[in-house]
């Protein structure tokens, strides 16, 4: 017989009396093998599918705990219908919880069930009673004070009686606080949900170069940056981000626009970390010192910011590690060190870390520590560098190291590739996600593209972070497209996820010149010092200082798993509503930054939370008009030389005995 012809057939089971099977639990990602995500102070609401055979009553708990407790905690399962079961808990603790569940048949219920449906019959129900004083007797045994019960359903009182006593609540009550679980089954997993502050869920994210923040031509230190941090929290951001702040190598540095020469004044790009001065635990020397450094960051807090660093795994030619662990990088046949390439772009200032090294594990332990070195100095935002260019497996054991010793540290991942690897990214530890959302433009795409990240089991595991340029890229949108571009670009990114972010001032002052034959802006600040006009009278940054303050009043806005598109007959009007509770917020962009747009809206009243029969007045956030609508078409028109979109508040009307009032 060939090895293919052998049927694998089921062992006999440890206990084959154990009737009930529990098929599925709801969330689990992958079989269990990686977490959900929640943030402190969610309920996490799971479901079940647990079914037996026959006809009789089942029981069973949702069981959790957090990983630092021994003791499960259980919560009764709830019938749903078509054999589902639900439960929920409490997450009230930074960490991760496991859970799972427990079921059985349910003896007693079911003998109930039997005894009622027999008694009103007019069957004679004495042997079943007996039954039940056995079932009685068995709970005695367990624990439960009902041995007078057990006489009471053997006696000789009348059988009425006996049976409005077995069929009483407060025996079921009692009886189902010893089940009999004797033949109980569990699910065959516990599961994981990894719990973050809500900064993972919904941030504001500013990105900023502290050597850009002094006067012209002088590189920018840690005090400089700390005075622009007014301007920062003025325009309602969370985070400030700070590309790598170390010691840049001066080996093959690049010029302006990553220019392969460059001049004795030239910085170098930040990404070229390293240098005599130190490595990925050292920071700049113009920029100051790690006291500095330190001070920004109370600074920031004292602003309710949160300062988040790049973590780049790279190194200049003049990292230290070059020289001290000549094994972490990859050697050519030449005895030359592989550098950096994404083709077209080469970055002969980069060495990337060879994970395949002999000596990985010390490489591995020395990557974390540089997590642990700032997550000690304050810092508990990080935002990862190509991270996609790394192991998965690195990843996992990293993110979970370090979130052991700082359960508050949130990581975004800039990785724009595939999204089944951005994905993996999520399941092992990202928080948040840089997207494709930069270069999907039209209705149809974005569409599509908001619904995949924002149902089903990638919701579970992927907080996408919407940002609509970066220093690396630009895309050809913004070339041409004027302040009606920008500034829808920035609705949208606000407004359809619940992160975002802004790379500035380059955004809110348009800029605009695009490098020839690359997605990148023109005198890129990667590679040189830059001053901006933070006061120019045709800046965003109102229109940015008014949208983050929407998003901090407006509870809708602060999550993803609401969003719903209704129907336009325009294709250049998109339009999509996120819900609370009672705070429904209804947003319209007109996608064409050039021209006026005009068209109707077909609403789903029910998705709003509003009545077809009455009217309700919508109070324009961004330009302050107020419009009552009625029913379910209503129009619209969005001029961007004066407003690229619309963010409703929607307020529902309530007829009163001589007025219309409306609730806030």
């Amino acid at each position: 017989m060939q090895a293919a012809d052998v049927i694998s057939r089921p062992t006999l089971p440890l206990d084959g009396r154990r009737r009930v099977v529990a098929l599925a639990v709801r969330p689990e990602i992958d079989g269990g093998r990686y977490p959900v995500k929640r943030v402190i102070g969610d309920v996490l609401a799971v479901e079940a599918d647990v079914v037996t055979d026959g006809h009789d009553v089942m029981a069973g708990v949702l069981q959790y705990r957090h990983d630092s407790e021994r003791e499960w905690t259980e919560v009764a399962l709830e019938p749903a219908g078509n054999d589902a079961w639900r439960a929920s808990f409490p997450l009230s603790r930074l960490g991760r919880y496991r859970y799972t569940v427990l079921a059985w048949v349910d003896a007693f219920a079911s003998w109930r069930r039997g005894l009622q449906r027999k008694f009103e019959a007019g069957a004679d129900v004495g042997v079943e009673l007996i039954e039940g004083a056995l079932l009685v007797d068995a709970a005695v045994v367990r624990g439960a004070p009902l041995a007078d019960v057990a006489s009471y359903l053997r006696g000789e009182a009348e059988i009425a009686d006996r049976v409005a006593r077995a069929l009483g609540p407060e025996l079921g009550a009692e009886l189902a606080k010893f089940p009999d679980r004797s033949l109980a089954t569990g699910y065959e997993r516990q599961l994981e949900v990894v719990v973050e502050r809500g900064l993972a869920r919904c941030s504001a994210w500013y990105e900023l170069f502290p050597r850009s923040t002094s006067v012209a031509g002088v590189h920018g230190t840690f005090a400089d940056a700390e005075r622009r941090l007014d301007y920062v929290a003025e325009l309602g951001f969370d985070v400030v981000y700070l590309p790598p702040i170390h010691p840049i190598g001066t080996a093959f540095r690049k010029g302006p626009d990553n220019s392969p020469t460059a001049g004795p004044d030239d910085p170098g790009s930040p990404w070229a970390i390293g240098g005599p001065a130190g490595g990925h635990t050292s920071v700049h020397p113009d920029l100051g010192t790690l006291a500095d450094f330190d001070r920004f960051v109370r600074a920031a807090r004292e602003r309710k910011l949160e300062v988040a660093l790049d973590i780049a795994f790279q190194a200049s030619p003049d990292h230290p590690w070059v020289a001290e662990h000549p094994t972490w990088f990859k050697a050519r046949p030449d005895g030359t060190i592989q550098y950096a390439e994404n083709p077209p772009k080469k970055y002969q200032d980069v060495y990337p870390f060879d994970f395949e090294s002999t000596d990985w594990q010390a490489l591995w332990a020395a990557l974390r520590d540089v997590f642990v070195f700032w997550a000690e100095r304050g810092v508990r935002v990080f935002r990862v560098d190509n991270p996609h260019t790394k192991p998965i497996p690195f990843w996992e054991w990293c993110l979970r190291e370090v979130q052991t010793r700082f359960p508050d540290a949130i990581f975004l991942s800039e990785a724009f590739t595939r999204p089944k690897l951005m994905y993996a990214l999520a399941k092992v530890g990202f928080s948040q996600s840089y997207t494709y959302f930069t270069w999907r433009t039209t209705k149809p795409d974005l569409t599509r593209y908001l619904e995949e990240i924002t149902r089903g089991e990638v919701a579970e595991l992927f907080r996408p972070n919407f940002w609509p340029t970066t220093p690396d890229i630009f895309p050809e949108h913004l070339v041409n497209g004027g302040r009606g571009a920008f500034e829808s670009r920035l609705v949208l990114a606000a407004t359809l996820t619940s992160n975002y972010g802004v790379y500035g001032p380059s955004y809110e002052l348009m800029e605009h010149a695009q490098r020839e034959g690359v997605e990148e802006l023109a005198r890129n600040e990667k590679y040189q010092l830059r001053t901006w006009d933070l006061e120019r009278p045709d800046s965003l940054r109102h229109v940015m200082a008014r949208l983050n303050k929407i998003r901090r009043e407006h509870p809708a806005l602060q999550d993803n798993r609401s969003l719903h598109f209704h129907t336009t007959d325009n294709d250049l009007l998109i339009a999509y509503s996120k819900r609370t509770g009672d705070d429904a917020v209804l947003c319209v962009v007109n996608l064409d930054p050039k021209h006026i747009h005009r068209g109707w809206l077909d609403l789903d009243l029910e998705v709003l939370g509003l009545p077809d029969d009455t009217g309700y007045q919508v109070h324009d956030l961004l330009g302050d008009a107020r419009f009552t609508w009625r029913g379910r078409r209503n129009f619209v028109e969005l001029d961007p030389d004066v407003l690229s979109a619309h963010v409703f508040a929607l307020r529902r009307f309530v007829r009163t005995e001589n007025q219309f009032e409306y609730f806030l």
